[in-house]
C-alpha cells in the first residue's frame, strides 16, 4: 500500500505590503507567495492582513486569508497601527489561522509570539547608515525590530553581505540565518525592438541612452553618477544621454535630494532626461532598450533593479559594494561607488566598445537564469519546515 501523505505544513504571512507593486517588500511578497502556492510539495499559505488590502490584489490560486483584528489606534495614525499590527495583529491572526511558522516577509517581526517565527531582513539600512536614523521614532523602531529579528526562530537575507551584516551588528547565531537570493519576474526578459520603439515614443526617450532606475534617496548615490556622466561627455560630447527614470520628489529631504538639483551641479543640463514614473509593464522593453544599465548604490540588501537589466539583456555597471558583487558576478562592470573617474572610463567603454555590449549581454543573460523565483520558494519552504521541526538556534 502507499502511504497517504502528511498534512501540507500551513504557515502563516504577514500581508503588510499586499498590492504594494512599487515597494521592493511588497514585490519579494507577491512573487514568493505565488511562488510557493506552485510548488506541488509546498506549504499551505495564509495571507494575514486587513480586509482592504486583500482587495487591491488577487489572491493566488491555493492561498487563504486570515483577516486580522482592527486597531485600536487606527485613529491616531499609521505609525502605532504598524506596531499594533506586527506585534499583536498578526501573531494573533496567524495562531487563528492554525500556522505552525510565522513568517514576518520585512524587517518587522514580533517581539513575543506563540507561533515560531521566520523574520525576512532585506537589509540593515537604519543601523549602517546613519543618515536613515536621525528621528527618535526610527531609532526607537529599529531597536524593536531588532530585539525581535534576535528572538525569531530563523532569519533570511537575501544576500550572503547582508547575512554577514546580520551577523556582525545583530549578534545572531551564523546557523539561525539563511541567505536565500530573489530573482527578477517572468515578464523581465528581452523584448522585441517594436516594443522598444513603443515606450521610447510613450516616455519621449531618445533612440539610444544609458539608464538608471531604482529610486532617489541619498545611498543611491547620483551625485556620484551625475559627475561621472558629466565628465565622460567632456571627453565625448556626443555621449548619449542619461535616463533617470522614477517618480521625482514631491519635496527635496536630506534623504532624498531632488535629482534634477545635483544634475544641474553636476553640469548636466544637457545630458540627462527624466521621464517620471514608469509603468511596471513598461519597464522590460526600458531596460532592453539601454545601451548600460548604471546602478552606482553604496548599499543594497540584494540590488533587484540590477538582476531585472541583466535578465533583459542591458549591460550593467554597478557599484562593487554590498550584495551587488553578489548578484553581478563576472557578468558586469563593477566600479567604486565613489569613483567618479573610474565611472567615466566604464561609461566610455560601453558606449564605444560594440563588442564589449554584446559579450555582457550574454553574460548578464546567462547570470540573470541563475536566479529564479522557484529556487527563492524552495529554499524559503526548507526553512519553514526546519523551523516546524524544532529550534534551529539557540534564542536569546
Amino acid at each position: 500500500m502507499v502511504a497517504e501523505p502528511g498534512p501540507r505544513l500551513r504557515v502563516a504571512l504577514s500581508a503588510t505590503f499586499w498590492g504594494q507593486e512599487t515597494v521592493g517588500s511588497g514585490q519579494y511578497l507577491h512573487y514568493l507567495v505565488e511562488a510557493l502556492a506552485a510548488l506541488p510539495d509546498g506549504p499551505e499559505v495564509v495571507l494575514c492582513g486587513p480586509p482592504e488590502l486583500r482587495a487591491l490584489r488577487p489572491v493566488p490560486y491555493g492561498v487563504s486569508w486570515q483577516d486580522v483584528q482592527a486597531s485600536p489606534w487606527r485613529r491616531v495614525g499609521s505609525n502605532p497601527e504598524k506596531v499594533w499590527f506586527e506585534q499583536v495583529a498578526f501573531p494573533r491572526a496567524a495562531v487563528a489561522a492554525g500556522a505552525a511558522v510565522a513568517h514576518a516577509p520585512y524587517f518587522g517581526s514580533a517581539l513575543l509570539s506563540p507561533c515560531p517565527t521566520v523574520v525576512t531582513v532585506h537589509d540593515l539600512i537604519p543601523l549602517v547608515l546613519p543618515a536613515y536614523r536621525r528621528s527618535p521614532l526610527v531609532r526607537a523602531y529599529t531597536a524593536l525590530v531588532c530585539r525581535a529579528a534576535c528572538r525569531a526562530a530563523l532569519v533570511l537575507t537575501d544576500a550572503e553581505a547582508t547575512r554577514t551584516e546580520v551577523v556582525r551588528r545583530l549578534g545572531i547565531p551564523p546557523a539561525r540565518i539563511r541567505a536565500v537570493p530573489l530573482a527578477a519576474g517572468p515578464a523581465y526578459r528581452p523584448v522585441e525592438d517594436s516594443r522598444i520603439a513603443d515606450i521610447r515614443g510613450r516616455y519621449n526617450l531618445p533612440e539610444r541612452y544609458f539608464l538608471y532606475l531604482g529610486g532617489f534617496d541619498e545611498r543611491k548615490n547620483l551625485a556620484t553618477l551625475f559627475r561621472a556622466v558629466a565628465e565622460a561627455r567632456r571627453r565625448e560630447p556626443g555621449l548619449p544621454p542619461l535616463v533617470v527614470a522614477g517618480a521625482l520628489p514631491a519635496r527635496e529631504t536630506p534623504l532624498i535630494p531632488d535629482p534634477r538639483r545635483l544634475a544641474r551641479e553636476a553640469g548636466l543640463d544637457g545630458g540627462v532626461t527624466f521621464p517620471g514614473r514608469i509603468a511596471e509593464e513598461a519597464k522590460p522593453a526600458l531596460y532592453s532598450g539601454a545601451l548600460a544599465f548604471l546602478f552606482p548604490s553604496r548599499y543594497e540588501g540584494f540590488g533587484l533593479p540590477v538582476l531585472e537589466a541583466m535578465a533583459c539583456g542591458a549591460p550593467v555597471i554597478a557599484a562593487c559594494a554590498t550584495s551587488l558583487r553578489e548578484v553581478v558576478g563576472e557578468a558586469g562592470l563593477l566600479v567604486s561607488p565613489d569613483d567618479v573617474s573610474g565611472w567615466a572610463e566604464a561609461i566610455l567603454q560601453l558606449a564605444r566598445n560594440e563588442e564589449l555590449r554584446r559579450g555582457l549581454r550574454a553574460l548578464g543573460l546567462s547570470r540573470a537564469v541563475q536566479f529564479s523565483w522557484e529556487r527563492t520558494a524552495r529554499e524559503t519552504a526548507a526553512a519553514y519546515r526546519a523551523v516546524a521541526q524544532g529550534p534551529v538556534g539557540s534564542v536569546e
